[in-house]
């Protein structure tokens, strides 16, 4: 039961409560024995060890539990961690005709996309997919007056900072720079909260998982992390082995020696495989193309 007027201020001539200590602990007698024969976590890996426990106690749900562990896990992030690298971002040229604006925006699918002038490092503001149906009914508009304010962001700011800023602001795109004050990628409200709550399907995503590989608009392959090898192989007409993976992202992984990080690429069995989406420690899309049909590639980023 709560104690009458807790929060009335002390006045002169009342009584010091009997349950309060001279250090000014007001907890009863009984909370601190608690406390003292089951001290809460001393660390955030404690912390995600008791809601595990927690989950298998039934006390709470699953989706909570990885909601909440992502939350944790999230303040330890920043943007450099979860950004797209700067060679798979998609940008669209100031100077670039509208017919080779909008293949990009139907190719894409995205909703917003950075433009620059001249080299692809100087971003100067950001183009809503939307905006461009306005060149198409008024051809003499300007492109510029089009864009809007991008926001730029250094590798090392937080996630739980950019999400604020993301829902203060209504800009729910950012352009990463590194230490030297170039452009090493973007990252997008989705990608942040996707941390949180996991992936976030949209109309691209294959909801009967009926299929791990997808043809793309420019020929390339769209193909899951999980897909089968077999699949794969079935595709491109390889002869990816079977022996000790079941999946391709397992494969790719065990040839790399460690699971790749998004915007890299590596060329294995005759196929490039580029990172589009990882998520939770484990790829969730590749894009994939014949390594002899393509330039050479840049390699894995080099391990930090």
């Amino acid at each position: 039961m709560s104690e009458p007027h807790p929060s009335r201020p002390a006045r002169a001539g009342d009584k010091a409560s009997p349950h309060a200590d001279k250090t000014g602990d007001k907890r009863s007698l009984f909370e601190r024995i608690v406390e003292f024969l089951a001290p809460g976590p001393d660390s955030k890996d404690e912390l995600i060890e008791t809601l595990a426990d927690a989950e298998l106690r039934q006390l709470i749900e699953p989706e909570s539990r990885i909601m909440l562990e992502g939350v944790l896990r999230m303040a330890d992030m920043t943007a450099g961690d979860v950004m797209v690298a700067t060679p798979r971002m998609d940008l669209l040229d100031i100077e670039a005709p509208y017919d080779e604006l909008l293949a990009m925006v139907i190719d894409t699918g995205h909703s917003r996309f950075p433009v620059f002038d001249g080299e692809r490092d100087n971003v100067i503001g950001i183009l809503m997919a939307k905006d461009l149906l306005k060149l198409q009914r008024s051809p003499e508009l300007n492109l510029r007056a089009l864009l809007r304010p991008a926001t730029f962001v250094p590798e090392t700011k937080g996630l739980n900072e950019l999400l604020r800023d993301f829902r203060s602001n209504r800009n729910h795109l950012a352009i990463v720079i590194d230490e030297f004050g170039t452009t090493a990628g973007l990252l997008t409200i989705e990608d942040v909260l996707e941390e949180i709550v996991g992936e976030i399907e949209d109309e691209f995503d294959d909801k009967d998982h009926a299929s791990g590989v997808f043809t793309l608009a420019d020929g390339s392959q769209r193909v899951a992390g999980d897909a089968a090898i077999a699949e794969v192989n079935m595709v491109f007409d390889t002869a990816l082995s079977e022996d000790d993976f079941d999946t391709i992202g397992g494969l790719v992984a065990h040839e790399l020696g460690r699971v790749m990080r998004r915007g890299e690429t590596v060329d294995v069995g005759g196929l490039r495989f580029a990172v589009m989406l990882a998520r939770g420690g484990a790829v969730r899309w590749f894009k994939v193309i014949r390594a002899d049909a393509a330039a050479p590639a840049p390699g894995p980023a080099p391990e930090a």
